[in-house]
């Protein structure tokens, strides 16, 4: 039997070879988390609303890194799967998020799928897996300084 495995050209570019990792990666945990019902950044946004119990919306999208709108589509498709449940916040004009006993439930089983394939990429990666954690963190949080970032478009 015969395999095709796809060659990309290599490129110096760091924005181009962090996406493609990132793509490759999301496919990996979409496919894992399929069984669950979900996709790796719902799989986010359920853990970031189990940490905080009932975050409102903003603290979520602060959490999770997306934006609102986006944050709003996902929560929309969570809420609709009943794994969580929005409320008015204490202004009226935020709302509050919260899991329901459903997506407690269904966290808990995606968490053991998830843990599955962490252990698995690691074991793959090896040594390279703290190195690639920090590097990861460290260009998120440059990408969010705004000295850093002046100081790199300029």
């Amino acid at each position: 039997m015969r395999v095709y495995t796809r060659i990309m050209d290599e490129v110096l570019c760091l924005c181009s070879n962090t996406r493609r990792a990132a793509l490759a990666l999301t496919s990996l945990y979409d496919e894992a988390l399929a069984p669950h019902g979900l996709k790796v950044t719902q799989f986010a946004v359920l853990h970031a609303v189990k940490r905080r119990t009932t975050p409102n919306l903003s603290a979520l999208a602060d959490a999770t890194g997306l934006d609102r709108s986006t944050l709003g589509r996902n929560l929309k498709v969570l809420e609709e799967a009943g794994v969580v449940a929005l409320s008015p916040g204490d202004d009226g004009r935020d709302r509050v998020v919260a899991l329901t006993p459903q997506g407690e439930q269904t966290l808990r089983a995606a968490t053991r799928t998830w843990l599955r394939l962490q252990e698995s990429l690691s074991t793959a990666l090896g040594e390279d897996t703290g190195r690639l954690l920090s590097v990861t963190r460290r260009v998120s949080a440059l990408a969010r300084d705004p000295v850093h970032r002046a100081a790199a478009l300029r």
